[in-house]
């Protein structure tokens, strides 16, 4: 029997390499499954994990989001009552967190504390480094810290591309960080919530091995 998997389309991006991407996984993980990208909130209630992407600004994302009837209703349904995995990935991180700072303030969805703020990168000199952040940068992290981690090691590379960064946060509920110009935060999680800022679809070896991992959670 293959696990449902219902990927949020809030709008902001082409998924079917998101889709792909976890078609791969579960044949690393050994698990099969079936993919569906949705924009109905009611399609919700037959997956068995769900993933919230998101691409470009914070406020358009969230009003993406919001333009879905029952959508913000159903993933606090499905997600934070029922328990169902859900792994968030690049603005769909960000969207979790309390609210945003890009073209003004808006509300997130509020499920982790913190902000999500400009970004300031400087390098050993004090010189101001490019935004946005885009390409391949090292990830570190505890290993054995999670269970979405098994199978890496530290300095495995994820691809980023973002000017905006979590600020604030409890710092219990990041997983790991990446480096430029300072510490960023890169990926987090609580309960049976977890999210990465870089784009796991992307990410080659690194990301089919997170979202391997997402698909064989039980959290």
């Amino acid at each position: 029997m293959s696990l449902s998997i219902a990927i949020v389309d809030p709008g902001s991006g082409n998924l079917a390499s998101l889709s792909r991407a976890l078609i791969r996984s579960g044949e690393m993980a050994d698990v099969p499954v079936d993919v569906f990208i949705t924009t109905k909130a009611e399609e919700l209630a037959k997956a068995d994990r769900i993933v919230l992407p998101g691409q470009g600004a914070f406020a358009a994302c969230r009003r993406g989001l919001d333009a879905l009837p029952g959508m913000v209703e159903a993933l606090e349904e499905e997600v934070r009552h029922k328990g169902k995995p859900l792994i968030g990935v690049c603005v769909g991180m960000q969207i979790l967190a309390q609210r945003g700072l890009e073209h003004g303030v808006t509300d997130g969805l509020g499920w982790f504390k913190g902000e999500i703020a400009p970004m300031d990168p400087q390098d050993g000199e004090g010189h101001a480094m490019p935004l946005p952040q885009m390409g391949w940068n090292g990830l570190d992290f505890a290993p054995g810290a999670h269970p979405l981690l098994a199978g890496l090691e530290p300095g495995c590379y994820g691809y980023f591309v973002h000017s905006y960064a979590m600020a604030k946060h409890e710092a219990a509920d990041v997983l790991a960080t990446t480096d430029y110009g300072g510490p960023v935060v890169a990926m987090i999680a609580r309960g049976n919530v977890a999210a990465t800022q870089f784009h796991v679809e992307k990410s080659q070896l690194t990301g089919l091995r997170i979202l391997a991992n997402f698909l064989r959670w039980e959290p």
